[in-house]
């Protein structure tokens, strides 16, 4: 027999050793916990904070129990099957069976379930038993056809408007997956489960599935808005902290500066042309060997000196840190001995094998954590540098059987995704005890919640193309619908891109000029023509090449001067940007939002995937295809926007054609927005 009932208030169901539990958490929003009984564990948060109080209430009738909290309700009948509604009980979302009935109990069943009555015995939940204690996952909703859908973290595709996509929950090398969505139904959805899994946004389902987990768990909110949405789910996942002033300037970074002198000599480049520099990176292979986490004495030998010269010039330092451990490192033995690296279930316990046998540090592990930060602080922090680049934060596997693989806190198929969180966490909450109140760490991976251990997430490997371009405009945007305001590029792409190429010239000017509308400033890539090491190999271990140079004035005259002046827009935007940080860290709201994000009535506003919103009041559109000179954009709405770079003045709702020269990027203005004082003064001084 079936109960349904409220304890400690939450609404509850059970049957025949099932379980499902509903309550609130957070404003407009519940939290559901299901699975298979007895579960005596108090199941983890996750990507979740701990629930505030809410003012819940309940409806109790013959045949169903709905809770209530806010905008939000969800009935649950005798069958356990769940209906999400809003405050105008128009239905959100709602559970996907296909049964003759639950207990044969058909005097029970309301005349919609009746319709849907059917031979095939697919279950809105299912939770199959595994070896030990986990269930294979799967959750099915009913579709709607016309339904869109935005954010899910960072793939590499052309889609903002995620419906009819498959999407692999796994984090993979320029892929981000961080499970939360937008609908324009009204509703945002948190998959809580870090495990391997895929999401199928179909015509005919919505259906959630994990290989391995322990049990159900989501969190719903409902919103008249999508902002309001994302809101909502920052309350309860995290913002990010206040990005510092110096973060809004430019980076410099490439593969790779192989001395002191050499960076020192970059810095220096920038300070005499008077180009204001923020970050200059040291990328990795600066160290003796992978996981020894320090400079390499004989190409860094003053890494104090240099990190105070580079302050007095106005200039932070950042340093690659990866997760590898080598084989050779003086730190393997005793982390091996502790239990804090990733082990292999299977053959060799090696992880990845890029210049060198390798495991990765594990950070689900509490102690790993401490330990691989009091190592960075000595050899780092305490020589002045407190900038650190989360490389490989996925990890990058050197084969992706997720199953191979074992974390402290479990099977990585059961929890693999929650990897670059804990990763993130290390590094903020070793910088907070030292006293530093907004650590930025760049970082090339996320998962729900990364946003508040300060996670800027960069998009990975990815390749030096206008198609790679145009994939990252959509997985910035879907960034930051999934709740993950900070985010950047590799401006140009990572993998290719020669500096003696006009081609690649086109393309860098067209990158650099969005990149300037968007969070982070950034600067790096792995240029042609490279140069290899003089040996492949020093005292046993194998060393890296590097690229050529890709600083701005690396790919002559005529590029230099469009980036430099594009570089002084940048550094004119800071009250800008100011204002859209804090708004971030106050309310989780991203700075990069698709243009539905302000307009979710207007039907191009889900379909645009070559524009957005740089905050509320500036529409940016960059050039995107090789050869353009001119660009069709959508602006959306009934107000009156403004052309930044000719005053034209433009009704909204309309598709206007802008002539975009290889030094104009088109942009438009909210009649009576602040910024476009900024935009015409600085236009005005380069004219």
């Amino acid at each position: 027999m079936n109960t349904l009932q409220i304890k400690e208030n939450t609404l509850c169901w059970a049957w025949n050793g099932q379980y499902l539990k509903i309550m609130a958490w957070g404003e407009n929003s519940l939290r559901i916990l299901s699975g298979i009984q007895p579960d005596t564990s108090t199941p983890p948060l996750w990507a979740l904070l701990p629930a505030p109080d809410c003012d819940v209430k309940f409806i109790q009738e013959e045949s169903a129990l709905t809770i209530i909290n806010g905008k939000m309700s969800a009935t649950v009948d005798l069958q356990g099957r769940i209906t999400f509604y809003n405050q105008h009980h128009d239905c959100l979302l709602e559970e996907l069976w296909r049964q003759r009935d639950n207990g044969e109990q058909f005097w029970n069943v309301g005349q919609q379930q009746k319709k849907k009555i059917s031979a095939l015995k697919i279950s809105g939940r299912e939770c199959k038993p595994l070896a030990g204690n986990a269930v294979e996952i799967n959750v099915r909703f009913e579709s709607r056809p016309q339904e869109k859908i935005g954010g899910m973290g960072q793939y590499q595709q052309p889609f903002i408007n995620l419906k009819g996509c498959a999407l692999e929950l796994a984090q993979r090398n320029s892929q981000a997956s961080v499970p939360f969505m937008v609908s324009s139904l009204g509703y945002g959805f948190l998959w809580n489960n870090p495990a391997v899994g895929e999401v199928v946004f179909a015509r005919n389902e919505t259906r959630w599935s994990a290989k391995a987990a322990r049990r159900i768990d989501y969190w719903i909110t409902a919103g008249d808005t999508p902002a309001e949405i994302v809101r909502q789910y920052a309350a309860v996942t995290g913002t990010p902290p206040l990005m510092p002033e110096f973060a809004l300037g430019l980076w410099q970074s490439k593969l790779r500066y192989r001395t002191q002198d050499e960076l020192l000599s970059v810095a220096r480049q920038y300070r005499d042309a008077g180009i204001p520099l923020a970050v200059i990176v040291a990328d990795f292979f600066h160290w003796p060997v992978q996981g020894d986490w320090r400079f390499d004495a004989r190409e860094w030998p003053d890494p104090a000196a240099m990190t105070a010269e580079l302050n007095a010039m106005g200039t932070k330092l950042m340093v690659s840190i990866w997760p590898t451990v080598d084989v050779k490192s003086e730190n393997y033995a005793h982390m091996n001995e502790q239990g804090f690296l990733v082990n292999t279930r299977k053959g060799l316990n090696i992880n990845f094998d890029f210049l060198g046998n390798t495991r990765f540090f594990d950070p689900t592990n509490p102690d790993a954590r401490k330990f691989v930060w009091q190592v960075c602080k000595k050899n780092y922090f305490d020589q002045g540098i407190d900038l650190f680049w989360l490389d490989e934060a996925e990890p990058e596997f050197g084969v992706y059987d997720f199953d191979n693989y074992r974390y402290h806190i479990g099977n990585t198929v059961e929890t693999g995704n929650i990897y670059p969180l804990h990763y993130t966490q290390a590094f903020y909450e070793g910088l907070r005890d030292t006293g530093l109140e907004t650590p930025v760490n760049l970082v090339r991976c996320a998962w729900a919640g990364s946003q508040r251990y300060g996670a800027l997430v960069w998009s990975g490997d990815i390749h030096s193309s206008f198609e790679s371009m145009r994939n990252q405009i959509c997985a910035g945007l879907s960034m930051g619908m999934a709740g993950i305001p900070w985010w950047t590029t590799d401006i140009g792409g990572f993998h290719g891109g020669d500096v003696d190429d006009p081609a690649f010239h086109e393309l860098l000017i067209r990158w650099f000029q969005w990149a300037v509308f968007s969070p982070v400033l950034r600067m790096h890539g792995h240029r042609d023509p490279i140069t290899e090491p003089e040996s492949a190999h020093r005292d046993g271990i194998a060393q890296c090449n590097t690229g050529a140079g890709n600083e701005l004035w690396s790919f002559g005259d005529a590029t230099f001067a469009i980036l430099r002046r594009y570089a002084s827009l940048r550094e004119r935007l800071r009250p800008w940007l100011r204002k859209l940080m804090a708004q971030a860290h106050e309310t989780g709201e991203p700075l990069m939002r698709p243009l539905f994000y302000h307009y979710p009535q207007d039907a191009n506003a889900w379909e645009v995937t070559d524009q957005y919103l740089f905050g509320e009041e500036l529409l940016v559109a960059p050039v995107v295809h090789a050869g353009e000179t001119r660009r069709l954009v959508w602006l959306p709405g009934d107000t009156i926007w403004i052309d930044a770079n000719s005053g034209a003045r433009y009704e909204g709702g309309q598709e206007v054609s802008v002539e975009a020269p290889i030094d104009v990027l088109p942009l438009f203005v909210r009649e009576g927005a602040d910024i476009l004082a900024l935009l015409t003064a600085w236009r005005e001084e380069n004219e």
